[in-house]
């Protein structure tokens, strides 16, 4: 994000956001002690980030002053309280930057005040070192989904966002989407590793078994998942696909190699997804949907 862009979004009336704007913001300073406040934010990030060294350095200097009276302070120590400075300085614009991006994305239900402080610690505790821009925005609709609707995320599933790289991330949203709605359950139809469809989005044997170190899928290598339960219909970005059962018993409906674990499936809906031209007409031709089970 440009210094321009993140000055007009610091340079607001925080006052005149909805009430779940306000409470959220609340929320947080009082979680981890110290954030921008409500209505009070009336200059520039410049000059904010500014005031915070400034305002650090003379603290900086007075406990520098008064430990010089008593024990003589090191090179090494004054290095070592300006990189605090610098580093608490950017972990402050990192969380206040991530609390900006979540608020376009509350909801007017959302119950913020119901967040437990203890999660909001640990989200914070992890975020606040993020600066690239694009997963400041994943953190920020996590933090915005819980704040919609306080439970939505683990706090197992805060703590593996925080061991994502962008690629790890990029690599996901191109599973979800390959995703099906079956059962209401969000499942990635992979059939085939080595399919070019999928090879296409970096979806192989090894990218599978990467995210499922990172513990998003579970990955079922050459062999299959199965439901027993087969629905009559599923679909996929709101296409329908209608199944009609060839046998009265003994039917199962492949579901591919790979299933979302807890943490995958409280991630997925906030994956950036784009449908995936022809994909639809690969699941329906797909041999292993052909018996027991006819196509309609």
């Amino acid at each position: 994000m440009s210094k321009q862009s993140f000055n007009s979004l610091i340079n607001i009336n925080l006052g005149n956001l909805s009430k779940p704007a306000n409470v959220l913001i609340e929320k947080v300073s009082n979680a981890i002690g110290g954030l921008f406040e409500p209505g009070q934010i009336k200059r520039t990030a410049k000059a904010k980030a500014e005031s915070k060294i400034i305002e650090a350095d003379a603290e900086s200097k007075a406990a520098m002053i008064k430990a010089e009276s008593d024990i003589k302070i090191t090179d090494l120590n004054r290095r070592a309280a300006r990189r605090w400075i610098k580093e608490e300085s950017q972990h402050q614009k990192n969380m206040e930057e991530i609390t900006i991006k979540s608020l376009p994305h509350l909801k007017e239900s959302a119950k913020p005040e119901l967040m437990e402080n203890d999660w909001i610690t640990n989200y914070f505790g992890k975020s606040r070192m993020v600066s690239d821009s694009e997963m400041q925005a994943l953190w920020a609709l996590v933090l915005a989904g819980e704040a919609n609707a306080p439970g939505t995320y683990s706090k197992r599933t805060v703590n593996c966002v925080s061991e994502l790289d962008k690629t790890d991330a990029e690599l996901f949203s191109n599973l979800c989407n390959f995703g099906w709605i079956i059962q209401g359950n969000f499942i990635p139809l992979v059939f085939d590793v080595q399919a070019k469809i999928y090879n296409k989005y970096g979806i192989n044997f090894t990218a599978l078994s990467d995210l499922e170190s990172i513990g998003l899928i579970r990955f079922a290598g050459i062999a299959s998942f199965k439901l027993t339960e087969i629905p009559k219909s599923v679909s996929y970005f709101g296409e329908s696909l209608h199944l009609n059962m060839s046998r009265d018993s003994d039917n199962g409906l492949p579901v591919g190699v790979v299933l979302l674990t807890r943490i995958g499936r409280e991630l997925a809906p906030i994956c950036k997804r784009e449908s995936v031209n022809g994909f639809y007409e690969y699941v329906k031709e797909w041999r292993g949907w052909r018996l027991p089970l006819a196509v309609s």
